[in-house]
């Protein structure tokens, strides 16, 4: 029987500026204080502030796609070793979100485990999330911190700090030669 949060019926979003900010953020984690950070910053607040809401409610897609592709790509790396992605990734999240306490805000957390929860057991996060109305300003902030946290799991696993940007530039890549 197929979910009306399949997948295969939800928007994909913008998935490259979706990607160009969670690339951004990781960069001014892994390259430490620079002095860019404010720069970087500027022109990406400068970049959301020209779009309209369409255009920004396909970034909000675009996340919850990333999301997606990176819990699907958690899950099978983990069944490979018996383990069970959920189990190690959720909490890992949580604690994570827990400790970033001036951008996510606590009662937003659980709706964040269950976006996540929601795309590793193969569900369309931009569905699932629909059911319950409109997103609030404070989801937003931490559905961008959900897509940065698990791209960092997964260049943490991988001991590659450009993997899951890699990952999902190349599969950009490989869509549009199609």
């Amino acid at each position: 029987m197929s979910s009306p949060c399949d997948p295969k019926y939800a928007p994909i979003g913008d998935v490259g500026v979706a990607i160009m900010a969670i690339d951004s953020r990781l960069r001014s984690i892994y390259d430490g204080p620079t002095g860019k950070e404010s720069e970087q910053r500027k022109l990406t607040d400068q970049f959301t502030a020209s779009m309209d809401p369409e255009e920004a409610f396909e970034v909000v897609d675009g996340a919850c796609t990333l999301v997606y592709v990176f819990m699907q790509w958690l899950r099978k790396t983990y069944e490979k070793h018996d383990r069970d992605a959920i189990e190690y990734v959720v909490p890992s999240l949580v604690s994570s979100m827990r400790m970033m306490s001036r951008s996510v805000r606590p009662e937003v957390i659980p709706t964040m485990a269950a976006l996540a929860v929601s795309a590793g057991i193969g569900l369309s996060p931009t569905l699932w999330r629909k059911q319950y109305g409109s997103w609030t300003p404070d989801e937003l902030t931490a559905l961008e911190a959900t897509a940065l946290l698990l791209a960092e799991h997964i260049n943490r696993l991988t001991d590659d700090h450009d993997f899951a940007t890699r990952m999902v530039t190349e599969a950009l890549s490989a869509a549009d030669r199609d």
